[in-house]
C-alpha cells in the first residue's frame, strides 16, 4: 500500500505541466555536485567550476539531474559520467590516505584508486554505440586518457577536492547542460533491460525483472547519511522461502525507481512536504494537488522567525476548509497519505502510516487544535506547534531529550482521532512538578489528554478553554485554591523572590492533605496585610472554592495531578485580567 501510493505520487508529478514540477525520469536522479569539470571538444581542461554556495556555516553544491547512481558495496563500482574525485580523477582522499598509512596499506589504497579510475572509464566505454558518438562522451574519454594531474593541482579548488573527495561531473565549455544530460546519454540510461522476468511486481502485477538492491532512501533523521532501505534482507538469517535481498517485497525496476525517487524527493532538505515529529521524519502527499499538502508543515512545524504568524494563518485555512467542506486547491475527497519514518540500524522503520480523505484528515487535525486550545497570555502564540508541545515535556526544553517514540505516537493519535498516549499526560505532570509550575504548552497538553479520555468514558464534564467555576472536581478545585493562596501571598508580600508555589507545588499536587492545612494557616496572616476590601474579596473566593471540597485527599493519582495543574493554570490566568473580580476568564500573563 505504501509503495503503491508513492508510485502513484511519482506518476502524478510526471504528469505536471511545468517541467520544474516533474520528478526525474526513469534512470535519472537529482544529485548535489560541488564541482564541474569543463572541457573543450578535444578533451582539454578549460575550467573547474565550483557550484557551491554558502548556507549557514556549510558550503552546499548545486543539484543536477544525473544518471541514477548504483548501490555501492565494499567493491569497486562506478557511476555513469559522475562520481567522487577518487573515481573521476583517481586522486586520493586525504583522510582515507592517512588511515591507510597508519595501517601500512598505502600501496593497497593506490591500487584501489587505479581500479576505481578504470571502472569509471569502463562504465563510459560500455555505453551503446549511439551514445558513444556523442561529442561530449568522446571529449570525456579524451580527457580521461590524457589527464594532466599537475595542471589540476594549480587550480584554487584543488585543496578542497583532496580534503572532501566531492562528487564531480563534466560539461562541454559553452554548454548549459552537463555531458550526462545529453539526449543520447539520457536515452541510454532509460533503456529497459532485456533480462527474462523472474517475478511478479507487487505494484504493477506484471511479470518483470525484480530489483534486488533498491536505491537508498536519504533524509531520514538519525539514519545513515549514505541512506538506508525500506525493502531489503541484509542477513542470511532473515531469508525465508528462498528469498533474499529485495525479494521479500518483489518489485520491478521501474516501480522501484518510482517509489524511491518520490520518497527521496519528499524527504529532501528543502521539501515543503515534510516535518520532523520527534524522531519520526514525516512526509505527506495527496492523489491530486491539495491545500492540505502545503498547510501541514505550517500546522505542525515551528513557524520561521521572519514569519511568526504562518502557523496561525494555516490554522485559519484549515478551519475554513472544515467549515465549508471545500478546499481552494483540490477536492475534499482526495485521498491523503501521511508516512512517518524512523531510523532502525541499516534500515528504516515505519513509525506510522495513515490514509484518509483530505476532509476527514482536516477534521481530525482541527479537532487536535480545538483540544489543545487554552487560555493564554498575550505574548503566547495562538498556534502551538507539535515541536513546541513536545519540547515542553523534555528536560531543559531540548529536542534531543524528547522520548524517541513519543512524537510518532502523538501524530498517530492526531491523524486517527485516538486518545493521546498515556505517557504524554505523565510527562506533562512530571515536568510541572520538576519545574514547580504548569506552563502554556503543558497546560494545553493536559487539557487535550484529559478531554479525550473523558470523551471516551463520559464520566465527567470536559475542561473548558478558560476558568470553569462550575467544575466541581476536587483536584481541579485544589489547583484553583493553591493558585488563590499564592496570589494572596504575592499581594501581601510583593517583594518575595519565591512564593508558596516554589516550595509546595509538587507536594500540593500529589499529597494535598500534607500541605493545605499549613497553607491555610499562613493565608490568614497574609490576608491581614491586604486592604480590607481586597481581603474580603479574596476570602470570599477561598470560601467559594472550599465549599466544593469535602476534605483534602490524602493522595492524588496522576490524572488528578493533571486536573490540579489545569485548575491552577486557569485560576492564575483569570487573576491577571483587567477586571474587578478574580475569576474573570479573559487571560493575561501569569506570574
Amino acid at each position: 500500500m505504501i509503495l503503491q501510493a508513492l508510485k502513484d505520487y511519482y506518476d502524478r508529478r510526471q504528469r505536471a505541466s511545468s517541467p520544474q514540477d516533474r520528478l526525474p525520469a526513469f534512470g535519472l536522479e537529482e544529485k548535489e555536485i560541488p564541482f564541474v569539470i569543463e572541457i573543450d571538444a578535444e578533451g582539454r581542461l578549460v575550467n573547474l567550476a565550483d557550484t557551491r554556495t554558502v548556507e549557514g556555516k556549510k558550503k552546499i553544491g548545486q543539484r543536477f539531474l544525473v544518471p541514477q547512481g548504483i548501490k555501492k558495496t565494499s567493491g569497486v563500482a562506478a557511476n555513469l559520467l559522475w562520481d567522487t574525485a577518487e573515481y573521476v580523477l583517481g586522486v586520493p582522499d586525504e583522510k582515507k590516505l592517512d588511515e591507510n598509512r597508519r595501517k601500512n596499506k598505502e600501496a593497497d589504497y593506490h591500487q584501489r584508486l587505479s581500479e576505481m579510475r578504470a571502472a569509471f572509464r569502463g562504465r563510459i566505454a560500455d555505453l551503446p554505440a549511439s551514445a558513444q558518438e556523442d561529442i561530449g562522451v568522446r571529449a570525456v574519454l579524451a580527457f580521461l586518457d590524457s589527464m594532466d594531474i599537475k595542471q589540476l593541482e594549480t587550480l584554487p579548488a584543488w585543496p578542497d577536492i583532496l580534503a572532501t573527495n566531492p562528487q564531480m561531473t563534466f560539461r562541454l565549455h559553452g554548454d548549459m547542460e552537463l555531458v550526462c544530460q545529453h539526449p543520447a546519454i539520457v536515452d541510454a540510461t532509460a533503456q529497459t533491460t532485456e533480462e527474462i522476468p523472474d517475478g511478479i511486481c507487487l505494484v504493477s502485477g506484471n511479470p518483470m525483472v525484480i530489483e534486488r538492491l533498491h536505491p537508498a532512501i536519504k533524509g531520514v533523521w538519525g539514519a545513515q547519511t549514505s541512506g538506508a532501505n525500506i525493502v531489503s534482507f541484509n542477513l542470511d538469517a532473515f531469508n525465508s522461502y528462498g528469498k533474499s535481498r529485495g525479494a521479500n517485497a518483489p518489485m520491478g525496476k521501474p516501480a522501484t525507481f518510482a517509489y524511491t525517487t518520490a520518497l527521496n524527493h519528499l524527504l529532501a532538505r528543502d521539501s515543503r512536504q515534510r516535518i520532523q515529529v520527534g524522531d519520526a521524519s514525516t512526509v505527506f502527499w495527496a492523489e491530486q494537488a491539495n491545500d492540505l499538502e502545503t498547510a501541514l508543515p505550517d500546522l505542525f512545524g515551528e513557524p520561521p522567525k521572519d514569519d511568526p504568524s504562518r502557523g496561525t494563518d494555516a490554522l485559519k485555512v484549515l478551519y475554513r476548509a472544515v467549515q465549508s467542506g471545500k478546499f481552494t486547491n483540490g477536492s475534499a475527497t482526495d485521498r491523503f497519505h501521511v508516512l512517518g519514518l524512523a531510523p532502525n540500524a541499516a534500515r528504516i522503520a515505519i513509525r506510522f502510516w495513515e490514509t484518509a480523505s483530505a476532509l476527514d484528515l482536516a477534521k481530525r487535525i482541527a479537532c487536535h487544535f480545538d483540544d489543545i486550545k487554552i487560555a493564554r497570555a498575550p505574548h503566547d502564540p495562538e498556534h502551538l506547534s507539535l515541536f513546541r508541545l513536545l519540547t515542553s515535556l523534555a528536560v531543559q526544553g531540548k529536542a534531543d531529550n524528547i522520548p524517541p517514540n513519543l512524537g510518532g505516537e502523538v501524530m498517530r493519535a492526531i491523524l486517527e482521532g485516538l486518545t493521546y498516549p498515556a505517557v504524554l499526560l505523565n510527562l506533562a505532570v512530571q515536568r510541572n512538578r520538576a519545574e514547580q509550575k504548569p506552563n502554556y504548552a503543558r497546560a494545553a497538553i493536559i487539557k487535550a489528554s484529559l478531554n479525550r479520555l473523558i470523551r471516551r468514558t463520559h464520566n465527567e464534564k470536559e475542561f473548558m478553554v478558560m476558568l470553569d467555576p462550575t467544575n466541581t472536581h476536587p483536584a481541579y478545585l485544589l489547583g484553583r485554591l493553591f493558585a488563590t493562596l499564592e496570589k494572596i501571598q504575592e499581594e501581601a508580600s510583593p517583594s518575595l523572590n519565591a512564593t508558596v508555589r516554589d516550595r509546595y507545588y509538587g507536594a500540593a499536587s500529589s499529597t494535598p492533605v500534607a500541605v493545605f492545612t499549613t497553607l491555610l494557616r499562613l493565608h490568614n496572616h497574609h490576608l491581614g496585610k491586604l486592604s480590607k476590601g481586597r481581603a474580603v474579596q479574596m476570602e470570599r473566593l477561598v470560601g467559594e472554592i472550599m465549599g466544593g471540597l469535602d476534605d483534602f485527599p490524602r493522595i492524588l493519582a496522576l490524572p488528578d495531578q493533571g486536573r490540579f495543574a489545569l485548575g491552577y493554570y486557569h485560576q492564575r490566568q483569570a487573576f491577571f485580567t483587567k477586571s474587578d473580580t478574580p475569576t474573570t476568564n479573559n487571560p493575561e500573563e501569569s506570574k
